[in-house]
């Protein structure tokens, strides 16, 4: 009798497109699955901002848990949610291709109407010289920092649930508008017309990509998995979460990055920002085959060097 690989997943519209999506593609191997939906912390607590409930791991200690007490094979995340350190006994199986990694941001109202104040003039970016001060919505500490810091007088409100939850508390509230992945927005055909892609934010390390995990010493998932596995995607997000390790280790911190492969050279940019957006520090970086392996922890230690250092202790500090 063959064997039902149990993938475990969330219970939000993104998440099951993600879990479904990897069993298509286990499928295409001749192997059985099933879907087995289990539900978050994340996804209980829908008012209090992620950056005060620590963030790290919130969308995936259940199904770690799931994972170790053998009630489902595989789990399946948006990378960006993973804790850079995997819990004990999980191991990493496979990373698909990377889909968008830019956020963009959903306005409300008529595009000419905004424009000037954001600084978006004929489809690009510059700096706004008007400053009406403008309310967006966010329950990334990541993406408002980056934003106030463009933006320094601008108001940050909360928002959490899945992204249909989302989108509706945008058209419900009195704000001009909120900041969401692109990825999550276009899988599952939800991106509305009336958005801006944000070319000057850095994302999220690992953002628009999703991990396959399974138990360490299931030999079974891990060589089949690893079928699914995308070198080029893993690489850089690998790079990504070292970096993000190597600085804070939690996902819960405004740090950015970015690596991308063109022609066997990783360009690789990343910052840390206060979380008001007073402070930031980046580093742009051009990198060869030979030092992609330790290239996360490396331009880390360089970035802390040259004034992150200061801004990643104050973020301890406050915590």
């Amino acid at each position: 009798m063959n064997k039902i690989i149990r993938i475990g997943t969330r219970e939000s519209q993104l998440a099951v497109w993600q879990a479904t999506l990897v069993q298509q593609l286990l499928a295409k191997n001749n192997l059985l699955s099933e879907l087995v939906f289990i539900k978050s912390e994340g996804d209980v607590d829908l008012q209090t901002p992620l950056y005060e409930i620590g963030v790290q791991g919130i969308f995936t200690r259940s199904l770690d848990i799931a994972l170790i007490n053998n009630k489902i094979d595989i789990a399946v995340h948006s990378m960006k949610d993973v804790p850079t350190q995997l819990a004990k006994g999980i191991a990493q199986s496979a990373v698909l291709p990377r889909a968008s990694y830019k956020d963009i941001f959903v306005y409300k109202g008529a595009l000419s109407s905004i424009s000037n104040q954001l600084g978006y003039i004929n489809n690009e970016w510059c700096m706004p010289t008007d400053t009406i001060p403008f309310t967006i919505a966010t329950s990334s500490i990541r993406r408002m920092a980056q934003w106030l810091n463009r933006f320094p007088n601008h108001h940050i409100e909360n928002l959490r649930g899945n992204v249909n939850t989302r989108l509706r508390k945008v058209q419900d509230n009195n704000w001009n508008g909120a900041i969401f992945a692109a990825a999550g927005l276009e899988r599952i055909n939800l991106r509305p017309q009336n958005t801006i892609e944000l070319d000057w934010m850095l994302p999220a390390p690992a953002q628009g990509a999703i991990m396959i995990v399974c138990r360490e010493d299931d030999r079974f998932c891990l060589q089949e998995c690893a079928l699914l596995n995308d070198t080029a995607t893993a690489t850089c997000t690998k790079i990504e979460r070292d970096f993000l390790r190597t600085l804070l280790g939690g996902c819960s911190t405004p740090i950015s990055a970015l690596a991308e492969i063109k022609e066997d050279i990783i360009y690789f940019r990343g910052n840390i920002l206060s979380p008001d957006g007073n402070k930031k520090v980046m580093i742009e970086k051009t990198l060869t085959s030979n030092q992609f392996d330790e290239a996360g922890k490396i331009l880390a230690e360089e970035i802390l060097t040259n004034g992150g250092q200061k801004i990643a202790a104050s973020i301890r500090n406050a915590k």
